[in-house]
């Protein structure tokens, strides 16, 4: 796909509250499952300063390396620039704009759990983030 009149990759925003659980499993299985053919971003409403340990390891379990990522903060210019929103959890903190499309994904927060807690959460994220790349017609 190097011909310059191709569409843009689809875009995809992760959101929770503290982007140190959720989000960037969400965010990480995409990038992995994906790689360029869709742009991947993950955001919280209220940062936590790092990416919750027992979520790297959980990640890490599956060949997923997230020990370099960092929470980044929801800014309103993440979300007008995504095609798909999926927030895991942010309530009224996530701005809506028209036009755009968003799932609510209700998931169990990893924050103050340990790996054994967190697999569970990793595998349906994987499940559902599979389900998704099959909605954007992505084959993996």
């Amino acid at each position: 796909m190097t011909t310059s009149s191709a569409a843009p990759p689809p875009s995809v925003l992760f959101v929770c509250v503290h982007n140190a659980g959720r989000s960037q499993m969400g965010a990480a299985f995409l990038t992995h499952l994906a790689g360029d053919r869709v742009e991947v971003r993950s955001a919280g409403s209220a940062p936590a300063d790092a990416v919750n340990p027992a979520v790297v390891a959980a990640m890490a379990e599956v060949g997923i390396d997230v020990s370099a990522e960092t929470p980044k903060v929801l800014t309103v210019e993440a979300v007008r620039s995504s095609d798909v929103v999926i927030t895991m959890g942010c309530g009224d903190a996530c701005p809506v704009f028209p036009g755009k499309r968003y799932l609510d994904w209700q998931l169990d927060d990893p924050a103050g759990q340990g790996v054994e807690a967190v697999r569970p959460i990793r595998e349906e994220i994987e499940r559902r983030v599979r389900g998704l790349l099959a909605e954007l017609g992505i084959a993996v």
